[in-house]
């Protein structure tokens, strides 16, 4: 090559390397010009302020960590928000307490926005709305400050005005860039809380509720628009085989919607459909969404989305001693009943269902509900048993953690084709949810349709079900009220109320031999 197109060929370098430069810096201050915003994320807390869990053998949650974690995320364009069930199933820590500490932490933490859950409603919706609005404590009277952040929910509407009973969403403005939060809870809700809880309010399709409040917002200009769902979903942690309510709806729901937060299966979820980003981060503030977004300023729309799904572990992370301090005055206002030794269990007694849907924690719960009551037979539902009994120590705490609804138990009389008609309640066309019995033994066959008669054999206390004969059955008030469905318990006669289902259950422990130990016992068969 002479020398001259050597010159040449270095001068045509030089050019494409500036000209490269300069495509990247437009490109780059393209780029800047977009406004950054994060969204931190929790779903289903249940009050778990002093609860810690294991992941891969490390501890995780508790309120303290949940705190540090979202402190040390958090920047100046951050907003932290929740897809509802903070309290309700709480520990006892906080549902001795009416809730208010887990309150006063999101509170202590900076919480933006919330939504509700079906839990929020487990004490009524008055009391519900106590916890947001402030009001005295029902039991001491003391003032309670509520929640210091809205909440929104746009498809819950009081009876007899029309309206919803809080405001269906609410704006956020993050340098001076407006997003809009939706709110929704599972229409669900009704059958899986105690009926007189919501007996003056209506749940009305969540997706309709979506897209009258989006239709709203846009009007306002707002664009860039989040949805706190308590709605289930799921997938697997690449994003593929995304299941669940919330997943399908997402293709219904206005495109104007760029996330939806999800909830209530306690489940991972981080995947996009129809162009909107899905996320649920599992339960109990074992871990938390972190959300990326960039606001196009020019059209105020979301431009990007990115999520991670963060587990709080202990390890490496010193607890907020804020909230700390909120935990510990809390613990101490609860009492020593927390505390109080009431057995001791020689193993882990588990609420793991087998394939013919048995626990042996089932059966104790259903064994201790039928001997306070004295009856021939007790049910109880799978979703009021919350935790396990694990082996050593059995304090008062450990059971009402186990059962931390308060439910009061119902006894009532049901024929033995009543009870026939409720056990085949258990197999919907959706879902299947197995009553935990006592005092009975039955075998089902699942190659008999869902809808007829799965049940093949059924004894109680070891004689054949006679359907025409009357018998005493026990059920927690919410199962009596039709709860989970069950509505054949709403025909019950001759009902009569005992004690709670937590003193039963720590009666019962109280009076075995110890150490204690349970195990399934085949009163449930499948053929």
């Amino acid at each position: 090559m002479n020398l001259k197109k050597l010159i040449l060929s270095s001068l045509l370098a030089l050019a494409m390397v500036v000209s490269g430069t300069t495509a990247f810096a437009k490109e780059d201050q393209s780029k800047n010009r977009y406004i950054s915003v994060q969204l931190l994320g929790i779903n289903d807390f249940h009050g778990q302020i002093d609860v810690t869990r294991t992941v891969d053998g490390k501890k995780v949650g508790g309120a303290d960590y949940l705190a540090a974690y979202l402190k040390k995320r958090a920047n100046k364009n951050t907003l932290i928000v929740h897809a509802g069930d903070v309290v309700g199933a709480s520990s006892p820590t906080s549902s001795l307490l009416n809730d208010e500490p887990t309150i006063k932490i999101l509170n202590k933490i900076g919480f933006d926005v919330g939504t509700l859950g079906n839990h929020e409603f487990d004490r009524g919706t008055e009391e519900m709305m106590r916890l947001i609005n402030g009001g005295p404590n029902p039991d001491t009277g003391e003032p309670f400050e509520g929640a210091q952040f809205p909440y929104v929910v746009a498809n819950v509407v009081d009876k007899q005005t029309g309206k919803p009973i809080l405001p269906p969403y609410t704006i956020k403005k993050v340098n001076g860039m407006p997003i809009g939060f939706i709110g929704v809870v599972t229409t669900e809700t009704p059958s899986i809380v105690i009926p007189t809880a919501v007996e003056n309010i209506t749940f009305t399709d969540e997706v309709k509720a979506i897209n009258k409040a989006t239709k709203e917002l846009k009007s306002m200009g707002v664009e860039s628009i989040v949805v706190l769902a308590h709605v289930p979903g799921s997938s697997e942690k690449d994003g593929s085989q995304a299941t669940g309510e919330i997943v399908n709806m997402a293709s219904e729901i206005d495109d104007e919607v760029d996330v939806i937060f999800g909830g209530h299966n306690h489940g991972y979820l981080n995947t996009t459909v129809d162009g909107k980003l899905l996320v649920q981060s599992y339960s109990y503030g074992t871990a938390f969404s972190d959300v990326d977004l960039e606001i196009d300023p020019k059209t105020k729309d979301i431009v990007k989305k990115d999520v991670e799904i963060v587990t709080t572990f202990h390890e490496g992370i010193t607890p907020d001693p804020e909230v700390t301090k909120i935990v510990e005055e809390a613990k101490e206002r609860a009492g020593e009943a927390l505390n109080e030794v009431v057995g001791q269990a020689s193993e882990d007694i588990l609420r793991e269902q087998n394939p013919a849907g048995e626990s042996a924690l089932g059966d104790l719960i259903a064994d201790a509900q039928r001997k306070a009551m004295n009856s021939e037979i007790a049910v109880m539902n799978p979703g009021g048993i919350r935790d396990n009994i694990y082996k050593g120590e059995i304090t008062w705490g450990d059971l009402y953690t186990v059962q931390p609804f308060n439910n009061i138990l119902v006894k009532m009389d049901l024929t033995g084709q009543q009870i026939i008609n409720l056990l085949n309640q258990q197999w919907r066309e959706d879902k299947t949810i197995m009553l935990q019995i006592s005092g009975l033994k039955y075998t089902w066959d699942d190659s008999i349709p869902y809808n007829e008669n799965r049940i093949v054999d059924i004894t109680i206390n070891g004689e054949p079900i006679d359907p025409n004969a009357t018998y005493s059955v026990t059920a927690n008030n919410f199962l009596a009220a039709g709860g989970d469905g069950f509505t054949v318990l709403t025909e019950g006669t001759n009902q009569a109320t005992g004690p709670t289902d937590i003193d039963a259950l720590v009666d019962f422990v109280e009076a075995m031999d110890q150490p204690i130990s349970y195990d399934r016992d085949g009163r449930i068969q499948l053929k």
